[in-house]
């Protein structure tokens, strides 16, 4: 091929793969397959080895490549660059609006332009998890990348920026931008497009790392033994500012971009996403504008959603709340490193520091001593957390805490207060060791140890009894919903129960009678009792609160345990865990596990000594007798398991849960497989089948690899229910 020939060739090869790259990255159109346009770049990048005159930087051919770079140039930013102050709440936002408009002197739909119709007042973006860039471009082509740095002053970052497949090395051609502005409803007259085409323009936007890619990169890491990346932003700072962009272009960097610094006309923010996007730029599609700051909490509280976080394929921590009239935005000026007229409204954070105030003691329903963190209040995932369990003593010292350290706390799974780390760097000298007491803080009996546990050694200390009858009601005992712990308390307190069976013959009139309860939240609670007098033996053997016995010792032990006898009419069938379980009365299952010997419990699977010592005291205990003949005297029944568990598609299978679940709770995925058969366990063993790993697994997901347990995703788990 004749060297005139290649070149015509080139230019109609670069045209094409920038339109098929256009079309997929900034239409979600895809106009070619991935191999094709694979073969159309071999194409390209043969012709340039031949005639290597012709290699010119806006060649798709430069987004990889270039020898490793001993040091980053600095470059001086034409206009600042800046970043946001946060806020937290909707107080906090409603707070920012009244400073802007005490600023500007007035109300700030005041000071647009008067028209028929009032555009949007704010633009609302999703707070990225990446690293701010700024783009220059010469007569269409990308000629500079670089990095914030000080705002000021950022890192020229040009050779890792040409990897990044979103970031177009040429813009648009000029009939291409027209047709598109037409298409979003702008004159193309209004802007100065020989600017953009013609001259130097420069851009703002944000690089970042996909989930899948992050994922993708710490498996590869793991094979190898190495040490895995702890979150995506780490892995698009680094990997933008690699020496090697051959290493950048291995991880797969994406970008949103979102501002334009050259003035071309342009008066509305929201305007400038619209003309990125006409130039061939990539913008994000779920930014929007806002008339009001009610819109602004929608927009903030529609993305916080957990399950809708899960679902989107990037790291995003809030959202960006921008004055969308740029003649305002620029009168309000800039304080300190951030502009008046914007701000990063953020999630409530998942972390968070804070101090402990004291550390108390309660004592649990099995008498276990557990020492929690009174805190002064902190905001972690939106909920104000002021307690924290410890756990035992061995966790206080592993932490290294001390009352009146500043701590690191978090939701454990969005929900459980967890502190995470001690800052003995903050400490002032005036803190103070914490000692578990030898003495039961309730009832002053001793306190004995039980491996990491401390223990009451009283078994009728109210404290025990208290906790009993939170434990009966929860959600994997009898499931009484309205009955909480403070008005279990109320009704303690107020003599209407003494034990579990009284919370069965309440009466409405009675809790109506107490203060702060009416009518209709008296008959709500009376009538949610009524529910739930039926229960299935599992659930019963677990709301006992018989010490040892967790949710699976108490499947097992009536599966295996009392599937040893006749009940009902009907006998189990243990060995292949066929098995239909008919009703049956209270006093015949006492009667039933009265009977069973150590020995016999022992047999059960997971059962070992301690355990079956429990259950066998337990049900020798009077105490416990006589609570069994008030329950049933109250009308509680034991009624069968579902059938079609007996017989379901993961009969026999064992499944272990980590992590967190976007379509459903932990609850609700046991009760899933225990209905189909399955068993639900919480330690991963060789006997597991299954492990379920959510987002953000923990031990669990490294010993089922360990142990060569199979591994699934919640995709696959729920096609399995299916």
């Amino acid at each position: 091929m004749q060297r005139s020939d290649a070149k015509i060739r080139i230019e109609h090869l670069k045209a094409l793969i920038a339109k098929y790259r256009d079309s997929r990255l900034t239409l979600n159109k895809e106009l070619i397959s991935p191999e094709a346009e694979d073969a159309l770049k071999k194409e390209l990048f043969d012709l340039e080895q031949e005639f290597p005159g012709l290699v010119t930087p806006d060649s798709p051919t430069q987004r990889i490549g270039g020898k490793p770079l001993r040091e980053f140039v600095k470059v001086r930013h034409g206009e600042r660059m800046t970043s946001f102050n946060d806020a937290f709440s909707e107080e906090d936002m409603r707070a920012w609006l009244k400073r802007l408009e005490d600023h500007l002197g007035g109300p700030l739909s005041s000071f647009l332009p008067h028209t028929s119709k009032l555009p949007p007042l704010f633009y609302c973006e999703l707070k990225i998890d990446g690293l701010a860039i700024e783009l220059e471009y010469e007569r269409g082509v990308f000629v500079r990348g670089s990095t914030r740095g000080d705002g000021l002053i950022g890192e020229d970052v040009t050779q890792n920026l040409r990897t990044v497949e979103a970031i177009p090395l040429q813009l648009l051609p000029g009939d291409e931008i027209r047709k598109r502005l037409k298409a979003a409803g702008l004159s193309a007259a209004k802007y100065n497009l020989a600017r953009v085409q013609g001259g130097h323009f420069v851009i703002r936007g944000e690089v970042f790392l996909t989930k899948r890619e992050f994922a993708r990169i710490n498996r590869e890491l793991a094979k190898k033994g190495a040490k895995t990346y702890a979150n995506p932003r780490n892995v698009a700072a680094g990997s933008v500012r690699q020496l090697d962009p051959a290493i950048t272009a291995s991880r797969r960097l994406d970008s949103f971009q979102y501002d334009i610094v050259t003035d071309i006309g342009q008066t509305m923010h929201e305007e400038e996403h619209q003309l990125l996007a006409a130039f061939g730029f990539r913008t994000n599609p779920n930014n929007r504008p806002a008339n009001n700051l009610a819109e602004v909490f929608a927009f903030r509280d529609h993305w916080a959603e957990p399950a809708r976080r899960e679902k989107v394929d990037y790291e995003y921590d809030g959202t960006v709340v921008i004055v969308n009239d740029n003649a305002v935005f620029a009168r309000a000026g800039i304080i300190g490193k951030a502009p008046r007229a914007a701000m990063a409204y953020k999630f409530s954070p998942r972390e968070a520091t804070t101090v402990v105030e004291d550390i108390k003691v309660q004592v649990g329903r099995t008498g276990a001593l557990t020492p929690v963190a009174v805190m002064r209040p902190v905001n972690v995932g939106g909920v104000t957390i002021t307690h924290a369990s410890l756990h035992n003593a061995d966790e206080i010292a592993r932490l290294g805490l001390r009352i009146g350290d500043t701590v690191v706390v978090q939701r454990a799974g969005d929900v459980i207060p967890q502190i995470t780390k001690v800052l003995p760097e903050l400490r002032t000298g005036r803190e103070r060791a914490f000692r578990m007491p030898d003495r039961c803080p309730v009832d002053g009996s001793k306190v004995v140890r039980d491996g990491a546990i401390a223990r009451c050694s009283s078994k009728q200390c109210a404290a025990q009894h208290r906790e009993q009858l939170y434990h009966f009601v929860s959600r994997a005992a009898f499931n009484i919903e309205g009955l909480g712990p403070k008005i279990i308390d109320k009704f303690l307190d107020e003599g209407l129960v003494s034990d579990a069976a009284d919370i069965f013959t309440l009466r409405a009139g009675d809790i109506a009678a107490l203060e702060r309860f009416g009518e209709r939240s008296a008959g709500n609670i009376v009538s949610e009792v009524a529910q739930k007098r039926r229960v299935t033996l599992p659930r019963f053997l677990y709301s006992l609160g018989i010490l040892h016995v967790g949710e699976e010792t108490a499947i097992a032990l009536a599966r295996e345990g009392a599937g040893r006898h006749q009940m009902g009419g009907r006998r189990w069938e243990v060995g292949d865990k066929r098995y239909e379980l008919g009703a049956m009365s209270i006093a015949k299952m006492a009667e039933i596990f009265r009977g069973l010997s150590l020995d016999d419990l022992q047999e059960i699977p997971d059962i070992g000594p301690k355990v079956a010592q429990s259950i066998h005291d337990w049900f020798r205990e009077p105490r416990n007798g006589k609570l069994l003949e008030r329950l049933e005297k109250a009308g509680v029944e034991i009624e069968p398991e579902p059938q079609s568990a007996a017989h379901g598609k993961l009969a026999g299978k064992t499944f272990v849960l980590t992590g967190g679940l976007a379509t459903m709770t932990r609850d609700e995925a046991k009760d899933r497989i225990r209905a189909q058969g399955g068993d639900a366990s919480e330690s991963v063993t060789r006997k597991t089948d299954y492990l379920v790993a959510g987002t953000d697994p923990g031990s669990k997901y490294e010993k089922a690899k360990k142990l060569g347990v199979k591994i699934i995703d919640e995709k696959e788990f729920i096609s399995m229910l299916k």
